[in-house]
């Protein structure tokens, strides 16, 4: 078959795309994949019962942008990567400059802090279980999200697997803060990661297989 004739019988048919449509596709399943966290998560744990009186703190409020600031950037890696020979460009940048913020703030926190403080602040009290239960959060949105990219056209799968799981991550850790009593940078900047990177790195190795078209 000639190459003309192939372009012509795969457009057959084919309609315009409406403006917008991943968007609303992402938008679509971000709603239907936090919604799923947020009940997983109440099926496990609670939510904390001070949580009035720890949003009056700063630092809880600069967790929530931290973590919401990822939210935001690796949905955007995710955008890119589901539009076929689209370029990253700024996008890495932009997911790691909240993390470079937040170990600029630990490493400052811990220098100025007594040799004995260290431990807690590092480890806290939930340290153990703290990346798992965001890993685990992140199941609902994880698949809300490869649906959203698998009926898109990624052409760098896995890439692309590892943007949609950071932003499953990203967005199970957003609704863990609703539950976790940590508040210290040094926590946050290492064992929040630890559990956003832990199904971005799932996506990453099943990209491949899933987003496969």
């Amino acid at each position: 078959m000639k190459t003309d004739d192939l372009i012509s019988l795969l457009a057959t048919g084919a309609d315009a795309v409406e403006p917008h449509a991943a968007e609303r596709r992402y938008t679509k399943a971000m709603v239907i994949g936090a919604i799923g966290a947020l009940l997983l998560m109440l099926s496990m744990m609670s939510i904390r019962r001070d949580l009035a009186e720890a949003a009056m703190l700063p630092m809880f409020w600069l967790k929530i942008g931290f973590v919401a600031s990822l939210v935001v950037a690796s949905l955007f890696a995710a955008l890119r990567l589901s539009r076929p020979g689209a370029r990253l460009d700024w996008v890495p940048g932009v997911i790691a400059a909240p993390v470079l913020v937040m170990w600029g703030i630990a490493a400052y926190v811990l220098i100025g802090a007594d040799a004995a403080q260290r431990f807690g602040l590092f480890f806290g009290s939930t340290w153990r279980v703290c990346p798992i239960l965001i890993a685990l959060i992140s199941v609902p949105v994880f698949v809300a999200v490869t649906w959203a990219m698998k009926g898109l056209a990624p052409t760098r799968p896995r890439f692309a697997g590892f943007a949609a799981g950071l932003l499953s991550g990203a967005t199970a850790a957003l609704v863990y803060c609703l539950h976790c009593p940590e508040l210290d940078a040094p926590f946050i900047g290492f064992w929040y990661v630890l559990g956003m990177l832990i199904p971005a790195g799932a996506g990453a190795l099943l990209g491949r297989l899933l987003l496969r078209w």
